[in-house]
């Protein structure tokens, strides 16, 4: 059980790049504007960590103008909820006897 603790994934370790997951896990795709109030963060709070996590290929970022406002939106790929689903799953095993 010791080395369990090292199946948990870094790129998860900060409670903000957790709660962005966790909401692209729950949603298709979430804008820049609804993340930040669901997760009570400011703006480059949000886009720092969804810039580590983007680097990690876990999460896509489009932009496009709605009108002629600019408009950000996130999904989690293929690579990041196969790695969010283990880091929850070596999670659960830490939590059982």
């Amino acid at each position: 059980m010791k080395h369990l603790i090292h199946t948990l994934n870094k790129a998860f370790d900060h409670r903000v790049r957790l709660g962005v997951m966790a909401v692209l896990m729950a949603n298709e795709s979430v804008s820049f504007n609804d993340l930040k109030e669901v997760l009570d963060l400011t703006d480059g709070n949000l886009a720092s960590h969804v810039a580590a996590l983007e680097k990690a290929e876990y999460v896509l970022v489009s932009k496009q103008f709605v009108g002629k406002k600019p408009n950000t939106t996130y999904s989690a790929t293929v690579a990041g909820k196969t790695a969010f689903q283990e880091h929850l799953a070596a999670l659960e095993k830490l939590l059982r006897p």
